[in-house]
């Protein structure tokens, strides 16, 4: 008997047949079917204990409580738990002493990079190194000082937000869309300010022009010779280090509609342990200034 026929005989058939090829039916392995039986009961004790479907505030808690957010929650709570005591070192100690404590500089620095990756990277670069309209915090080059005092006040109080009445303030006024200098005054400005910052005027006539305007309209903030004052957070125009952009084009339009960036205050997201490692961590990244 053939091979094809002894199949025929070993196996039942459904009774389908096409172009004389006939389909079996043959059952599951019975290994297979309880395994497949095994996970049907698993998964309903699963949408029983655990979290599962999907409600319009939520979702079904489970009868066992167990929460990711919760574990998360707590995993937080350890480490803080772990970190309390030299925290509230931290907290507790001068700014400027923290750098002569070792271990706790050390520490202070790893849970500053860990706070500027986490709240100040996405302004200033993971770097720290800025773009344009957010400050380099690697230079030496600070708005408004760069004393560890100096740039703890910044982190805590922010710049010319309207949360924190300790925000850092000062307002350019915009002499152009304000029509507080005609166009032709601008451009002799703009042109000076160039001149001031070593770069070539596009026009040494207009530069010589925007002296005396410079010493009526801009000297108070910006200082005589262009240095800044960074109790008002005034650049210096001097150093050719800019924040908005110096080309003509750009103090062009700083001059005709000022520039006015903004910092949150951080005091009711970060704790002062956090505030002061970030700030000791800043300070060291290079740019920072010895405190007077």
């Amino acid at each position: 008997m053939s091979d094809k026929k002894q199949d025929d005989l070993d196996y039942e058939t459904t009774g389908h047949s096409w172009d004389g090829i006939k389909e079996y039916n043959k059952p599951l392995p019975k290994w297979w079917v309880w395994t497949f039986y095994a996970c049907i009961v698993w998964g309903i004790g699963y949408v029983i204990a655990y979290p599962a479907w999907p409600l319009i505030n939520g979702a079904t808690p489970g009868l066992l409580g167990y929460s990711t957010r919760g574990e998360v929650a707590a995993e937080i709570a350890r480490v803080e738990d772990q970190n309390a005591a030299i925290n509230a070192k931290l907290a507790g100690t001068e700014l400027t002493e923290i750098a002569a404590d070792a271990e706790l500089h050390t520490y202070a620095n790893n849970a500053g990079s860990a706070v500027f990756k986490t709240w100040c990277a996405q302004c200033h670069g993971s770097g720290a190194a800025g773009a344009k309209g957010y400050p380099n915090l690697l230079d030496d080059d600070w708005l408004w000082g760069g004393s560890i005092e100096d740039i703890h006040a910044t982190i805590s109080h922010g710049v010319r937000n309207e949360t924190d009445d300790d925000a850092r303030y000062s307002e350019m006024p915009a002499f152009g869309r304000d029509e507080l200098l005609e166009k032709e005054e601008i451009v002799q400005l703009t042109n000076f300010v160039q001149l001031l910052s070593g770069d070539t005027p596009q026009d040494a006539a207009a530069a010589e022009a925007g002296t005396v305007l410079f010493e009526d309209n801009c000297s108070s903030c910006h200082a005589e010779d262009g240095t800044g004052d960074v109790s008002q957070g005034a650049p210096n125009l001097t150093d050719a280090i800019w924040l908005f952009g110096g080309s003509y084009d750009d103090i062009l339009e700083t001059i005709t509609n000022a520039r006015f960036g903004v910092m949150p205050s951080w005091t009711e997201r970060l704790d002062e342990a956090e505030i002061r490692a970030v700030a000791s961590y800043v300070h060291g990244l290079g740019g920072g200034e010895a405190s007077e």
